[in-house]
């Protein structure tokens, strides 16, 4: 299941300040049963938005997982809340279709 949102930083804050504190939230986050990694993909031509894309076992791991148990996630949660706009693209499950290229020997 991947859960995906765009992160926009407002003026005055950079995309370097938020991967900085979302690395540190995200490591953290990422001991949470089911956790299967996290991204952070700049948007091309936009230097203040990324793409988070977090992977997690199923929609039922991410949903129990709880922030709340680390002062430090909830303190970096609650300083970005101040310097981000958060667009939440929604919950997907893992791909059903896939056409890869084909494997160079």
């Amino acid at each position: 299941m991947k859960f995906i949102f765009e992160v926009r930083v407002k003026p005055g804050f950079s995309v370097d300040e938020y991967a900085k504190g979302w690395v540190e939230a995200s490591e953290i986050i990422q001991q949470s049963a089911g956790a299967k990694g996290t991204y952070l993909h700049r948007k091309i031509g936009h230097s203040d938005t990324v793409l988070a894309i977090a992977h997690w076992e199923s929609k039922a791991h991410r949903d129990a997982k709880d922030d709340s148990r680390s002062a430090k996630v909830k303190a970096i949660l609650e300083k970005h809340a101040k310097v981000v706009e958060v667009s939440v693209i929604g919950e997907y499950d893992e791909p059903q279709w896939q056409v890869l290229p084909p494997r160079k020997v």
